[in-house]
């Protein structure tokens, strides 16, 4: 049993709060009680779009700034030169885990797209493996997604396939462990990448396991090279394909036009807003106000470390308020903590995450708004976005468990983690 108490705000979710405890019954007939005075208190973050591996390989030269026709081959390089192996793995999503539990995230949406060429369907699942303990070590949620970036379609079902059957709960609905702390899915890179027959494969895979689907359109380069191949849209076809439909999350969406804005809203697709990435890069900024004025339901993603280089959700929603104002009405605080929390819940499939109370997860951030940061605040829920770009939680609890506690992480050692991960990138490991 867990209760936070003390003079603070609970935000039930974004639009709706109230003064008073939080009681969280994790089974544990053990009181755990943190006075949150000062504080205000959150549903736990839903970071809906990431790339763990990449955090491994942040701030690399050529990265920034540049198309991503130059782009991609410089990651795949980078990744080739450090190999693919389980410990890599592992290293680099404990990393991503650790910076994401300290910023108050609690759930990551990991969409994997780099595996290793010529390797068994058991790498895979090892390479997968290695991902899922890491982060579910650390005490936080994970939304495993098996991505594919010019696999060979038969093979990349395969593994899906093998991922879905060998690590997922026996006990697991719609691709859910019982307990709640992973889940998968499967999702191509994008109609850039991969193509039909991809798209087709890994949505028989889905169906047959009760999954969620994922991709990313509509960057400015995933348009221009649709038209250039295929002379169509992207939207085109991803709903020739099969890929527009309410079991479909959609990362980025930066280059859409009304119409299309329109049909997204027929289909039910949810959609994941990643200006940490979309921005400096230059790829383009999502009509995020466009999307939920037509019903699309929009969630928060950082992207990786290879095109965003941090993975603090919370300050990329500021961001996300800075450029909105850019491709129209600027976004209000709330409307992207809800965005951050029940709209990147709703593209999972998972009602129970981004709000608390009742029936809930029991997922929780504090924020301690009493510091010289947020002097002079008027609204101290509009204060946790704009007031302090860097902003720690004092407190973030996953399902009844406390994993941060005043500002450090309870489940494991940060500084160890970043050694670990630095020194295996010092050394070259066998090929894999």
């Amino acid at each position: 049993m867990l209760t936070v108490t003390g003079a603070h705000r609970v935000l039930v979710d974004p639009r709706t709060e109230r003064d008073g405890d939080v009681v969280i019954d994790d089974g544990s007939e053990v009181v755990t009680t943190l006075d949150v005075s000062g504080c205000v208190v959150t549903p736990g973050l839903v970071n809906a779009h990431h790339h763990l591996l990449q955090t491994a390989f942040r701030t690399l030269p050529g990265t920034r700034g540049v198309p991503m026709a130059d782009w991609l081959p410089t990651m795949a390089a980078a990744y080739g030169r450090a190999g693919h192996d389980p410990e890599l793995y592992g290293l680099a999503a404990a990393a991503g885990a650790a910076e994401a539990l300290l910023s108050g995230v609690t759930t990551i949406a990991d969409h994997h797209l780099n595996w290793p060429s010529g390797v068994s369907t058991d790498d895979t699942v090892a390479l997968a493996a290695a991902t899922i303990d890491a982060v579910r070590g650390l005490g936080g949620r994970l939304v495993f997604v098996r991505g594919s970036a010019r696999d060979d379609p038969e093979r990349a079902a395969a593994s899906a396939d093998a991922i879905a059957t060998g690590l997922l709960h026996e006990r697991a609905v719609g691709g859910v462990d019982p307990d709640g702390g992973l889940q998968f899915a499967v999702g191509p890179a994008g109609v850039h990448s991969d193509g039909e027959a991809t798209f087709r494969a890994l949505g028989e895979v889905a169906e047959r396991h009760g999954l969620r689907r994922r991709t990313q359109a509509n960057e400015q380069v995933d348009t221009a090279i649709a038209l250039e191949r295929y002379g169509r849209r992207p939207l085109d076809l991803l709903d020739e394909w099969g890929w527009l439909a309410p079991d479909v999350t959609i990362a980025h969406l930066c280059d859409v036009t009304d119409d299309e804005i329109a049909r997204l809203a027929t289909t039910g697709v949810t959609a994941t807003h990643a200006p940490g990435c979309d921005v400096p890069m230059g790829w383009g900024v999502a009509p995020v106000a466009k999307l939920t004025a037509a019903g699309i339901p929009v969630g928060l993603g950082t992207s990786g470390g290879g095109s965003n280089d941090a993975g603090h959700l919370l300050a990329d929603g500021r961001l996300a308020m800075q450029v909105s104002a850019l491709v129209g009405p600027q976004l209000p605080a709330r409307q992207v903590l809800g965005m951050m929390t029940e709209g990147s819940a709703a593209g999972l499939g998972r009602p129970e995450l981004g709000h608390l109370g009742e029936g809930t997860a029991g997922d929780l951030c504090v924020w301690d708004v009493s510091g010289v940061a947020d002097a002079g605040v008027a609204d101290p829920v509009a204060g946790l976005l704009w007031a302090s770009p860097g902003r720690r939680p004092r407190h973030v609890v996953v399902g009844g468990r406390v994993v941060v506690r005043d500002f450090r992480l309870v489940t494991g050692d940060e500084r160890e983690i970043t050694a670990r991960l630095g020194e295996r990138l010092a050394r070259t490991p066998a090929a894999v």
